[in-house]
């Protein structure tokens, strides 16, 4: 392939596949080769990212993604995605490994947020554990001067469950499961704006699209941004000035 990029997926498995039928069904197509050029790289094996980050003496998941990053440069593609907000905790550990320019997409979930939404002083997070735990949409949600609200102790078992005890165990969305926690973080929490902080929330929003609420979904505009991205490079513009405009440090 002439022009590629890698996804660093499998965290997990089907909110992956989420993300690739998104590229496959929003790039415009009349032939076969209308498609994108990419490499999946869907590693399932590596440790949960949430167990990690809140308590050090369980398997970092770092160097099974170190090994899938620093063997995808080999191949040289345009760019990197990796569809799992979570595993952002190491982002700029794993950016650092390569030249190759890799796309953060909280970052840009959050700059969306900021364009779609200006008059918004306050957005809801919805995440797993360890992004809470950690702060990371939090701290890049700070960085642009707007507030987080995470709603009560009701809503992260709630969250929890829709993505471990529903997608993750089962492979099923709950959907009204679902659309309870965007009511909630809407009616009782105030939040016109919602953002989904996990890939499992974001297949959740694509099976279950049926509902009143503003959302901001990391996945589904990370699929937009890639599709762009790999158009412009496809039709000859060089890979690091097609990327400049969403590398925001």
């Amino acid at each position: 392939m002439k022009h590629f990029f890698t996804i660093i997926g499998g965290m997990g498995t089907i909110a992956t596949e989420s993300y690739v039928r998104l590229i496959n069904h929003r790039v415009k197509i009349t032939k076969d080769q209308d498609y994108l050029n990419y490499i999946l790289v869907n590693d399932a094996e590596i440790p949960d990212r949430t167990a990690y980050i809140k308590d050090h003496s369980q398997e970092n998941f770092f160097y099974a993604l170190k090994d899938d990053v620093e063997k995808q440069a080999l191949l040289k593609p345009d760019f990197f995605v990796m569809p799992c907000n979570t595993a952002h905790y190491f982002y700029r550990d794993l950016a650092a490994l390569t030249d190759v320019p890799f796309l953060n997409m909280m970052e840009i979930a959050v700059h969306t947020f900021l364009e779609k939404f200006p008059n918004e002083e306050k957005i809801g997070l919805i995440a797993t554990e360890g992004s809470i735990y950690d702060r990371l949409y939090e701290k890049q949600i700070e960085k642009v001067g707007r507030k987080v609200e995470f709603g009560g102790s009701e809503i992260q078992p709630m969250v929890t469950d829709l993505i471990y005890h529903n997608i993750k165990e089962k492979g099923v969305v709950n959907k009204e499961l679902y659309h309870q926690i965007l009511q909630k973080m809407h009616d009782e929490y105030g939040c016109n704006v919602i953002l989904l902080g996990c890939t499992e929330l974001s297949l959740a929003q694509e099976k279950a699209p049926d509902h009143p609420y503003n959302v901001i979904d990391p996945q589904s505009i990370l699929a937009d941004v890639t599709i762009e991205l790999a158009l412009k490079i496809r039709n000859g513009m060089d890979p690091k000035e097609a990327i400049a405009k969403y590398l925001y440090d």
